[in-house]
């Protein structure tokens, strides 16, 4: 399996754009951005557990009801979500999109993202889209990754090419994410394009699946966000024999697919609002998994720990505060931190007790952009990964005013 470019445009029969049509300001900033697959293809979603839900996501859930979709339409600098007219404003679009492309209306996902409680028309929509199916392009996943950000600093996608039943196959994607990121799904919105033949139901197992262990992983302020899902869009033109059961094929692209995704989280976490670093915590040697996914989105989610990797402070006290509170079934006097990154590392907690260390070696270590916080429990054979970034004073300037 090789990493390439091309995004969501990867896999074969997919194209894609992003246009400012109007709903943004800021002209230069592109704000529509379209998927398109050449084929009908299998679909599957996982949804926000927020109550608060934008009025896309319960079109795109009716829509998604088959497990078919040809089409994914986002617009971003409104979220759609808590207006009283946001359900005939996602049908609109809808409805605009299927007949600029001439495919069924309910073969249209719809996503939004931006402020929420904003007022949204459709008038943008009815202007930008001959321009944005025109536009459409195999090298516009740039485009589009470009369309759904919001306070994203830099567009998040990628994709991965491998092969099933000698054929060649790709799966892409893009995504947006940068505040109101925290477990559980979703937190964020990420479309995944594939060119592998996969039914509906096998295609929902695999994301379902790979969610707890990658998007499920992620936490950068706590806040679960209203509007975000993930979406996954196959289209079987590689030509590989449908993958209808478990077996060795499944799991083949089950690897891709957390390839793809275990990326774009890490590419999401490290553009958290405001953030200067990537954080990832590994916990090894847990009892259950169960106890190594909690002491990791614990360590993650942290606030403390977050500003003290702002700050470049090996403060491991606050590693072990997080694992005490997290409620996972511990023997705290088992307990070893690191610090690492690519400056060295550094053993600051054996046992649940300090060591002496050198500040300087854990401060030169710290000041790097990506940093791995390594605990090992101990106690048992499982691990899991957390990610997410720093805690850093732009955070509550970007968040102050947000809106205006």
């Amino acid at each position: 399996m090789n990493y390439i470019d091309g995004g969501v445009c990867a896999a074969k029969g997919f194209k894609a754009a992003g246009i400012h049509c109007g709903i943004r300001k800021n002209k230069d900033k592109k704000d529509l951005s379209l998927i398109y697959s050449e084929a009908e293809a299998s679909a599957a979603a996982v949804y926000t557990t927020n109550l608060v839900k934008g009025a896309p996501l319960v079109i795109t859930k009716e829509h998604l009801s088959d497990g078919k979709a040809q089409a994914i339409i986002c617009n971003s600098g409104n979220a759609n979500t808590c207006n009283a007219n946001g359900l005939e404003i996602a049908d609109k679009t809808s409805k605009l999109c299927s007949k600029a492309l001439n495919i069924s209306e309910k073969d249209i996902v719809v996503a939004s993202t931006g402020v929420i409680g904003l007022p949204l028309e459709i008038e943008p929509f009815e202007k930008g889209m001959p321009e944005l199916v025109k536009s459409l392009s195999s090298d516009g996943s740039d485009s589009a990754a470009q369309g759904i950000m919001t306070t994203d600093t830099v567009k998040k996608e990628v994709a991965v090419e491998f092969e099933l039943d000698g054929k060649i196959c790709h799966i892409g994607g893009i995504a947006k994410g940068s505040g109101m990121i925290h477990p559980n799904m979703a937190t964020m919105l990420v479309f995944i394009t594939s060119d592998v033949s996969i039914s509906s139901e096998m295609l929902q197992k695999a994301l379902s699946g790979d969610i707890q262990n990658t998007f499920n992983m992620i936490s950068i302020d706590g806040d679960t966000s209203t509007n975000d899902m993930v979406v996954v869009l196959a289209n079987g033109l590689a030509g590989n024999s449908e993958i209808n059961a478990e077996g060795e094929s499944f799991n083949i692209f089950m690897k891709a697919l957390n390839s793809v995704t275990v990326a774009l989280c890490r590419k999401i976490a490290g553009d958290g609002e405001g953030a200067t670093k990537l954080l990832e915590c590994k916990v090894n040697n847990a009892k259950t998994l169960s106890d190594a996914k909690t002491v990791a989105k614990s360590v993650i989610c942290s606030s403390l720990l977050k500003a003290a990797m702002f700050g470049a402070d090996a403060n491991w006290g606050r590693v072990l505060c997080a694992i005490g509170y997290s409620k996972a079934q511990v023997d705290v006097n088992k307990i070893d931190v690191y610090f690492k990154s690519c400056k060295g590392e550094i053993l600051v907690c054996k046992n649940g007790a300090g060591v002496d260390f050198s500040e300087e070696k854990a401060k030169e270590i710290l000041l790097e952009n990506e940093i791995l916080i390594l605990v090992d429990l101990n106690d048992g054979e499982y691990s899991s990964c957390a990610w997410g970034c720093d805690l850093t004073y732009d955070y509550v300037k970007i968040n102050g005013d947000y809106r205006t």
